[in-house]
């Protein structure tokens, strides 16, 4: 079987999208299905190409096994409405292009951003074949909820998702509370749609690491280190958590930030006007970097912004966190807070509630032994190569 695989994000990006599609893609191969991605020139977050590469036309490469198509778009950093869009419909139209050249039995194209769900679409049509729409985010909604925004061009979107809902032969979406919000506002995907749910390569992770010399460099030795690794976006709410930490008064705690997003630049500024001495912030790293650094840290942060979008989403960082045994303090409300409180690997609190976030860090530190083996359990729970196997057989039925 020859699966064509569309994604904004690949590594060596670092993020969690370009993560899931790596590792769901490279069991595939490795069940015998040849995969070719069509993505384009790594530069998430900060809109620079990554050192090894330059945006041009066209760029094949092999990774895993898998051929890998990089082509050109419109490149930006991640923010502003315009131009993320002007970056995101240069990817469809290059895609769809460089799609055109390559055989294959099955389409899979990967949102956030449902241009990408065009290029799937309109390659399904000219090969006369089946494709599926995977759904990691609801689209434009998540827009509306972060920005505020809500006008014609929204509006417009609302459509094309609708659209792509009814004409995908098959749905993936991430978790059973957005399948079901789905199935409910879109009765037409109720009998094509499946949870593959996010998880983590287990192989990818050692618990018994311990970077003691990082921890040593980053001068955060007899420190009890709580961290968020990962993106620094408008969904995030990490100012809340800077606003928090300034009210720590436990100078053994210290809140360590790796990242880069849109808001990276204002929690810099946020972070020195409040006079922060309890929290480092460290741009991001590649991907074997991450491991070292989450085995010098004692508890994870998970955090969004208070919504209801949000009670459906499950960030795929718990998972990583989890295969290192580091107890998850959570502020996020509904499905991922059933998940981590079910296998008692962390503590939960309101999102932006100063007063909640101060009892279960106070708590998550007291328990952070005993939550260890729930992370574990949590983990083998959610291992990517059984759930990678449930979406290549849901692809093949």
């Amino acid at each position: 079987m020859k699966i064509l695989f569309l994604t904004d994000n690949f590594p060596p990006e670092v993020n969690a999208p370009a993560t899931r599609t790596f590792e769901h893609c490279k069991e595939w191969q490795d069940q015998g299905v040849e995969v070719t991605i069509i993505t384009c020139f790594p530069n998430f977050p900060k809109g620079r190409v990554y050192e090894g590469y330059k945006n041009k036309l066209y760029q094949v490469e092999e990774l895993h096994g898998m051929k890998v198509i990089r082509v050109f778009t419109y490149i930006t950093a991640n923010k502003g409405i315009v131009k993320r869009t002007l970056d995101y419909i240069s990817f469809m139209i290059a895609a769809s292009i460089a799609g055109l050249f390559v055989k294959t039995d099955f389409i899979v194209a990967t949102s956030p951003q449902f241009f990408t769900a065009l290029a799937g679409r309109f390659l399904s049509l000219v090969k006369r074949k089946s494709w599926l729409l995977e759904i990691r985010d609801i689209w434009p909604e998540s827009i509306k909820v972060v920005t505020g925004m809500d006008n014609i061009a929204i509006r417009f979107f609302e459509l094309l998702e609708r659209r792509m809902y009814e004409k995908a032969d098959k749905i993936v979406i991430v978790t059973p509370q957005l399948m079901q919000n789905l199935i409910e506002d879109h009765p037409v995907v109720k009998d094509k749609i499946k949870v593959v749910t996010n998880g983590v390569d287990l192989s990818n992770f050692d618990p018994k690491l311990n970077a003691i010399e990082l921890r040593v460099k980053l001068g955060l030795e007899n420190k009890i280190v709580i961290a968020y690794i990962g993106t620094h976006g408008m969904a995030h709410g990490l100012d809340f958590i800077l606003k928090c930490a300034a009210e720590v008064e436990n100078e053994d705690y210290h809140f360590l930030f790796i990242g880069d997003g849109a808001k990276r630049e204002e929690l810099l500024e946020l972070k020195n006007s409040l006079g922060l001495t309890n929290v480092t912030m460290l741009p991001s790293v590649s991907k074997d970097e991450v491991v070292p650094y989450l085995s010098i840290i004692d508890i994870g942060l998970v955090n969004l912004m208070k919504s209801d979008l949000f009670k459906a989403a499950i960030p795929s960082k718990i998972f990583e966190l989890a295969a290192m045994q580091k107890p998850i303090l959570l502020g996020v409300e509904g499905e991922i807070q059933k998940i981590v409180e079910s296998f008692e690997a962390g503590v939960s609190f309101e999102p932006e509630n100063k007063e909640e976030f101060k009892k279960a860090l106070a708590k998550i530190v007291s328990e952070r032994e005993r939550l260890k083996k729930g992370c574990s359990e949590l983990a083998l729970a959610y291992d990517r190569k059984k759930l990678a196997a449930d979406m290549l057989e849901f692809i093949q039925e």
